[in-house]
């Protein structure tokens, strides 16, 4: 984890999806950060602090506030960090399927022109 980045502020929306849960979205802004979560697993650390990306979005995508998710898989991060980095982000909208559950969770995301 870079130590260039600060701690994002909360409150929190971890982007949390079930097993083969779907979810799409269009990108206005992003920041990097950090956040501090407590993980369940056994022999895990009482607190951890990790990356996160939190990506905002329109009222059409996320009609509840906060209008952001926290992302915190490095997976995902990998794969839609340098999608949002290019300048036409917002030609774009980017749909994410969750396979598995925890730790071994893994992401396909799929950028669809709009």
């Amino acid at each position: 984890m870079s130590s260039d980045l600060r701690s994002l502020i909360g409150p929190y929306e971890y982007l949390e999806l079930p097993d083969r849960g779907v979810v799409r979205f269009m990108v206005s802004s992003f920041e990097r950060g950090t956040t501090v979560i407590h993980p369940r697993y056994e022999g895990a650390p009482s607190e951890k602090t990790i990356e996160a990306l939190r990506i905002h979005v329109s009222e059409k995508y996320k009609p509840l506030p906060p209008p952001y998710w926290d992302i915190t898989s490095k997976t995902l991060i990998a794969q839609l960090l340098p999608l949002i980095l290019e300048r036409d982000r917002d030609r774009y909208e980017y749909v994410v399927t969750k396979y598995g559950e925890g730790v071994k969770a893994r992401f396909t995301l799929e950028r669809v022109p709009i």
